[in-house]
Protein backbone atom coordinates (compact mmCIF):
# COMPACT_ATOMS: atom_id res chain seq x y z
CA UNK A 1 0.00 0.00 0.00
CA UNK A 2 1.33 3.36 -1.01
CA UNK A 3 1.91 6.04 2.00
CA UNK A 4 2.83 10.07 1.35
CA UNK A 5 5.56 8.92 3.95
CA UNK A 6 7.58 6.00 0.87
CA UNK A 7 10.85 6.65 0.51
CA UNK A 8 11.83 7.99 -2.71
CA UNK A 9 13.23 5.08 -4.90
CA UNK A 10 11.14 2.55 -2.92
CA UNK A 11 8.80 0.15 -4.86
CA UNK A 12 5.40 1.54 -4.84
CA UNK A 13 2.75 -0.95 -7.06
CA UNK A 14 6.06 -2.56 -8.51
CA UNK A 15 7.85 0.84 -9.71
CA UNK A 16 10.27 2.73 -8.07
CA UNK A 17 8.54 6.16 -6.99
CA UNK A 18 10.63 9.10 -8.48
CA UNK A 19 13.03 11.05 -6.89
CA UNK A 20 10.85 14.36 -7.96
CA UNK A 21 8.74 13.34 -4.40
CA UNK A 22 11.38 13.71 -2.72
CA UNK A 23 11.95 17.08 -3.86
CA UNK A 24 8.35 18.31 -3.21
CA UNK A 25 8.45 17.40 0.33
CA UNK A 26 11.87 18.80 1.18
CA UNK A 27 11.11 21.91 -1.12
CA UNK A 28 10.84 24.46 2.34
CA UNK A 29 10.58 28.21 1.95
CA UNK A 30 13.92 29.00 2.55
CA UNK A 31 14.66 32.88 3.28
CA UNK A 32 18.10 32.85 5.15
CA UNK A 33 20.85 33.09 2.70
CA UNK A 34 24.26 32.97 1.58
CA UNK A 35 25.86 36.17 -0.07
CA UNK A 36 27.69 33.75 -2.28
CA UNK A 37 27.01 34.46 -6.23
CA UNK A 38 24.65 31.87 -7.63
CA UNK A 39 26.25 31.35 -11.46
CA UNK A 40 23.99 32.43 -14.70
CA UNK A 41 24.58 28.93 -15.67
CA UNK A 42 22.41 27.94 -12.90
CA UNK A 43 19.79 31.00 -12.66
CA UNK A 44 19.44 29.70 -16.46
CA UNK A 45 18.24 26.46 -15.71
CA UNK A 46 15.94 27.51 -13.11
CA UNK A 47 14.10 29.73 -16.03
CA UNK A 48 14.49 26.82 -18.18
CA UNK A 49 12.16 24.97 -15.44
CA UNK A 50 9.91 27.73 -15.09
CA UNK A 51 9.61 27.56 -19.23
CA UNK A 52 8.69 24.27 -19.38
CA UNK A 53 5.82 24.72 -17.23
CA UNK A 54 2.29 25.14 -19.07
CA UNK A 55 0.76 28.07 -20.64
CA UNK A 56 -2.52 29.20 -21.47
CA UNK A 57 -2.98 28.30 -25.42
CA UNK A 58 0.63 27.90 -25.15
CA UNK A 59 1.08 31.80 -25.46
CA UNK A 60 3.83 31.80 -23.94
CA UNK A 61 3.62 36.02 -23.24
CA UNK A 62 6.19 35.55 -19.97
CA UNK A 63 9.38 37.23 -19.04
CA UNK A 64 11.22 36.94 -16.08
CA UNK A 65 13.63 39.71 -14.44
CA UNK A 66 16.74 38.40 -12.75
CA UNK A 67 18.37 40.87 -10.86
CA UNK A 68 21.85 39.90 -9.60
CA UNK A 69 23.94 43.54 -9.67
CA UNK A 70 24.50 44.46 -6.17
CA UNK A 71 23.42 47.69 -6.25
CA UNK A 72 20.51 47.02 -8.14
CA UNK A 73 19.54 44.89 -4.84
CA UNK A 74 20.58 48.19 -2.67
CA UNK A 75 17.88 50.04 -4.50
CA UNK A 76 15.18 47.44 -4.37
CA UNK A 77 15.93 46.65 -0.26
CA UNK A 78 14.32 49.58 1.06
CA UNK A 79 11.25 48.94 -1.46
CA UNK A 80 11.10 45.21 0.14
CA UNK A 81 11.68 46.18 3.90
CA UNK A 82 8.47 48.68 3.56
CA UNK A 83 6.31 45.74 1.68
CA UNK A 84 7.40 42.99 4.15
CA UNK A 85 6.97 45.67 7.02
CA UNK A 86 3.07 46.16 5.96
CA UNK A 87 2.75 42.41 5.45
CA UNK A 88 4.11 42.07 9.42
CA UNK A 89 1.78 44.89 10.32
CA UNK A 90 -1.56 43.70 8.81
CA UNK A 91 -1.66 40.20 7.68
CA UNK A 92 1.39 38.44 8.76
CA UNK A 93 0.26 39.53 12.30
CA UNK A 94 -1.17 36.70 13.93
CA UNK A 95 -0.76 33.01 13.40
CA UNK A 96 -3.00 31.72 11.12
CA UNK A 97 -5.62 29.21 12.81
CA UNK A 98 -4.11 25.91 14.17
CA UNK A 99 -0.82 26.73 13.08
CA UNK A 100 1.73 26.58 16.37
CA UNK A 101 3.02 29.80 18.00
CA UNK A 102 6.25 28.86 18.26
CA UNK A 103 6.72 27.70 14.51
CA UNK A 104 5.05 30.91 13.20
CA UNK A 105 7.29 33.21 15.31
CA UNK A 106 10.35 31.32 13.76
CA UNK A 107 8.53 31.76 10.39
CA UNK A 108 8.55 35.36 11.03
CA UNK A 109 12.06 35.59 12.19
CA UNK A 110 13.09 34.24 9.10
CA UNK A 111 10.54 36.70 7.18
CA UNK A 112 12.64 39.48 8.89
CA UNK A 113 16.12 37.94 8.80
CA UNK A 114 15.24 38.46 4.73
CA UNK A 115 14.03 41.51 5.43
CA UNK A 116 17.17 42.69 7.37
CA UNK A 117 20.00 41.29 4.95
CA UNK A 118 17.96 41.91 1.46
CA UNK A 119 20.65 43.61 0.08
CA UNK A 120 22.84 40.61 -0.04
CA UNK A 121 20.37 38.43 -1.72
CA UNK A 122 22.60 36.68 -4.35
CA UNK A 123 19.65 36.91 -7.18
CA UNK A 124 15.98 38.07 -7.67
CA UNK A 125 13.56 36.69 -10.05
CA UNK A 126 10.13 38.71 -10.83
CA UNK A 127 7.67 36.31 -13.33
CA UNK A 128 5.78 38.50 -15.50
CA UNK A 129 2.87 38.07 -17.71
CA UNK A 130 0.68 40.28 -20.04
CA UNK A 131 -2.54 38.69 -21.89
CA UNK A 132 -2.81 40.28 -25.78
CA UNK A 133 -5.80 42.37 -26.21
CA UNK A 134 -8.56 39.51 -26.97
CA UNK A 135 -10.54 39.21 -30.58
CA UNK A 136 -13.51 38.52 -30.00
CA UNK A 137 -16.46 38.75 -32.80
CA UNK A 138 -20.64 39.85 -32.27
CA UNK A 139 -20.82 35.98 -33.67
CA UNK A 140 -18.51 34.90 -30.92
CA UNK A 141 -19.77 37.05 -28.26
CA UNK A 142 -23.22 35.10 -29.08
CA UNK A 143 -22.45 32.08 -29.00
CA UNK A 144 -20.41 32.36 -25.83
CA UNK A 145 -23.83 33.87 -24.30
CA UNK A 146 -25.63 30.96 -25.69
CA UNK A 147 -23.85 28.30 -24.15
CA UNK A 148 -23.18 29.66 -20.89
CA UNK A 149 -26.87 30.81 -20.48
CA UNK A 150 -28.05 33.98 -19.20
CA UNK A 151 -27.48 33.77 -15.66
CA UNK A 152 -24.05 32.82 -16.17
CA UNK A 153 -23.53 35.43 -18.74
CA UNK A 154 -24.20 37.91 -16.07
CA UNK A 155 -21.94 36.82 -13.20
CA UNK A 156 -18.70 36.48 -15.54
CA UNK A 157 -19.77 39.84 -16.80
CA UNK A 158 -19.27 40.64 -12.69
CA UNK A 159 -16.17 39.03 -12.35
CA UNK A 160 -14.08 39.37 -15.53
CA UNK A 161 -11.48 41.09 -13.46
CA UNK A 162 -11.10 38.16 -11.01
CA UNK A 163 -11.52 35.33 -14.44
CA UNK A 164 -8.56 37.53 -16.14
CA UNK A 165 -6.12 37.43 -13.08
CA UNK A 166 -6.32 33.70 -12.98
CA UNK A 167 -5.98 33.48 -15.98
CA UNK A 168 -2.88 35.06 -15.88
CA UNK A 169 -1.85 33.52 -12.75
CA UNK A 170 -2.57 30.06 -14.64
CA UNK A 171 -0.13 30.54 -17.20
CA UNK A 172 2.65 32.08 -14.77
CA UNK A 173 2.45 30.07 -11.20
CA UNK A 174 3.32 26.51 -13.19
CA UNK A 175 6.60 27.99 -14.04
CA UNK A 176 7.07 29.23 -10.86
CA UNK A 177 6.47 26.04 -9.41
CA UNK A 178 8.81 24.55 -11.83
CA UNK A 179 11.34 26.94 -10.71
CA UNK A 180 11.53 26.51 -6.96
CA UNK A 181 11.64 22.92 -7.37
CA UNK A 182 14.17 23.34 -9.91
CA UNK A 183 16.09 25.03 -7.28
CA UNK A 184 15.69 22.47 -4.53
CA UNK A 185 16.58 19.69 -7.07
CA UNK A 186 19.91 22.13 -7.52
CA UNK A 187 20.68 23.00 -3.93
CA UNK A 188 19.41 26.31 -3.83
CA UNK A 189 16.96 28.07 -1.68
CA UNK A 190 14.15 30.42 -2.67
CA UNK A 191 10.71 31.28 -1.75
CA UNK A 192 8.17 32.92 -3.64
CA UNK A 193 6.62 36.04 -2.20
CA UNK A 194 3.76 37.98 -2.77
CA UNK A 195 4.42 41.26 -1.12
CA UNK A 196 6.31 43.38 -3.74
CA UNK A 197 2.98 44.32 -4.63
CA UNK A 198 1.81 46.25 -2.37
CA UNK A 199 4.20 49.08 -3.98
CA UNK A 200 4.19 47.35 -7.74
CA UNK A 201 4.39 50.33 -9.24
CA UNK A 202 8.15 51.25 -7.58
CA UNK A 203 9.29 47.89 -8.29
CA UNK A 204 8.61 48.73 -11.62
CA UNK A 205 9.75 51.92 -11.98
CA UNK A 206 12.99 50.29 -10.45
CA UNK A 207 13.45 47.25 -12.42
CA UNK A 208 12.38 49.06 -15.92
CA UNK A 209 8.82 46.77 -16.14
CA UNK A 210 7.07 47.99 -18.89
CA UNK A 211 3.55 49.84 -17.36
CA UNK A 212 1.36 47.25 -18.91
CA UNK A 213 3.12 44.27 -17.70
CA UNK A 214 2.18 42.21 -14.51
CA UNK A 215 4.32 40.92 -12.19
CA UNK A 216 3.35 37.48 -10.24
CA UNK A 217 6.00 37.27 -7.69
CA UNK A 218 9.21 38.39 -6.19
CA UNK A 219 11.39 34.90 -5.63
CA UNK A 220 15.13 35.60 -3.98
CA UNK A 221 17.42 32.91 -4.74
CA UNK A 222 20.88 31.68 -3.32
CA UNK A 223 22.74 29.23 -1.30
CA UNK A 224 21.10 28.13 2.03
CA UNK A 225 21.98 29.18 5.42
CA UNK A 226 20.20 26.29 6.76
CA UNK A 227 19.11 22.72 5.62
CA UNK A 228 16.64 21.55 3.49
CA UNK A 229 14.10 18.86 5.66
CA UNK A 230 10.74 17.79 5.21
CA UNK A 231 7.77 20.25 4.80
CA UNK A 232 5.33 20.59 7.53
CA UNK A 233 1.73 19.98 5.39
CA UNK A 234 -1.91 18.90 6.47
CA UNK A 235 -2.20 15.37 5.84
CA UNK A 236 -4.29 14.48 2.66
CA UNK A 237 -6.74 12.27 4.10
CA UNK A 238 -7.82 15.74 5.91
CA UNK A 239 -8.43 17.70 2.43
CA UNK A 240 -10.02 15.72 -0.25
CA UNK A 241 -13.49 15.20 -1.13
CA UNK A 242 -13.97 12.73 -2.99
CA UNK A 243 -16.58 12.94 -5.80
CA UNK A 244 -17.96 16.08 -3.78
CA UNK A 245 -17.84 18.31 -1.20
Amino acid sequence: MHTPDTPAGSAVGGAAEPGLFSTMSTARAMRRLLPDPVPDELLDRLIQAAVWGPSGGNMQRYEYVVVTDRAVMAELAPLWKRCVDAYLATTGKYAPAGMDEAAYGRMVAAIEYQRDHFAETPALIIPCYRFPEPRIEEEGLRRYAEALGPDATARMGRIQERFSALAEGSCVYPGVQNLLLAARGLGLAANITLWHVFLEEEWKAALGIPEEMNTFAAIPVGWPRGRFGPVSRRPVAEVVHRDRW
